[in-house]
C-alpha cells in the first residue's frame, strides 16, 4: 500500500443535477487507509477504501453515504495521478457522475 493518495482534496462530482463540491481526506494508518468528505454542511466517513497501484497511477475505491441533498450511498472509483484525480462516483441505479480532484 502506498501514501500516494494521503492528503486533502477538494473533489468535484458533477451529476445529473449540477455540479457537486466536496473535500475529501485520506490518511494512511497501520491497518490501511482512512477518511472523510465534508460537503453540503455534513461530514461523512468514507468506507472500504482501497488503492492499488497500476502502469497509470493508483487506482483508489471508497464508498460513502449522504444525507444532504438527499440520502444517497456513493460508490466512487477513480484514478490518483500525483495531485490529480479522476473517475467516477455513482449512487444506486443512476447514472455514473464524473469526479476530478486536486490536491490541497
Amino acid at each position: 500500500m502506498t501514501n500516494v493518495l494521503a492528503g486533502t482534496w477538494a473533489v468535484t462530482m458533477r451529476t445529473p443535477i449540477g455540479s457537486i463540491e466536496a473535500e475529501m481526506h485520506f490518511a494512511l494508518n497501520e491497518g490501511g487507509f482512512s477518511g472523510t468528505a465534508t460537503g453540503k454542511g455534513e461530514t461523512v466517513p468514507l468506507h472500504d477504501i482501497t488503492a492499488v497501484m497500476i502502469d497509470t497511477g493508483e487506482r483508489v475505491t471508497w464508498t460513502q453515504t449522504i444525507t444532504k441533498p438527499m440520502r444517497l450511498h456513493l460508490t466512487f472509483d477513480v484514478l490518483v495521478d500525483g495531485d490529480r484525480m479522476e473517475g467516477h462516483s455513482r449512487a444506486g441505479r443512476l447514472p455514473r457522475s464524473t469526479v476530478t480532484g486536486r490536491r490541497i
